[in-house]
């Protein structure tokens, strides 16, 4: 039997949480997928709390830190939002996770995640959007527009995928391009 790692178990419980919500994240069936033991678990995690601690934690670093990352690789606000949009609106499998982070926003290990990837996404946004010229106010208001149509396309995504096609370059649009409209 292969020797699994911290980042196997949080790998499939990242995708457990994807297809069925906090309860998914149990030791045992994600054992079962791994073909391991939850000895192997428990010699990671003390408790699935820790486990589910783990996972959400590296959601953030995957769908929040090392998107902002990716971004912040290219020059120029436009050239930042466009890819940024570009990442996050078409990307299905993200759109899972983050439903069933928003299904357990009152769980007591997602909460406190959920709200500081929440505010690192749109502080981020907003100094993107001042950026592009807009006042504090006018950017932080776009960066809650944009962060809304984001969570709204993943409703959308899951629940009726066809409503959604090609509609990036609409936002991109109405987000960015409109800067001369001010």
């Amino acid at each position: 039997m292969k020797r699994r790692t911290p980042d196997d178990w949080t790998g499939v419980a990242l995708r457990a949480l994807a297809e069925g919500g906090v309860a998914a994240v149990a030791v045992e069936p994600l054992a079962v997928r791994l073909g391991a033991t939850k000895g192997s678990a428990y010699w990671h995690f003390p408790n699935r709390e820790a486990l589910l601690r783990a996972t959400v934690e590296r959601w953030e670093r995957e769908h929040t830190e090392a998107v902002i990352e990716l971004v912040e690789s290219v020059e120029g606000p436009e050239a930042r939002l466009r890819l940024l949009f570009g990442t996050v609106l078409e990307a299905v499998d993200h759109s899972s996770v983050e439903l069933a982070m928003l299904a357990a926003k009152d769980h007591p290990v997602v909460a406190p995640v959920l709200a500081r990837v929440t505010a690192r996404r749109i502080d981020y946004l907003g100094a993107v959007f001042r950026d592009l010229g807009f006042a504090g106010d006018a950017a932080r208001h776009r960066a809650v527009l944009a962060y809304s149509v984001y969570l709204g396309q993943a409703q959308l995504l899951a629940a009726a995928p066809d409503v959604v096609a090609a509609r990036r370059a609409l936002l991109e649009e109405t987000l960015i391009l409109v800067t001369s409209r001010g």
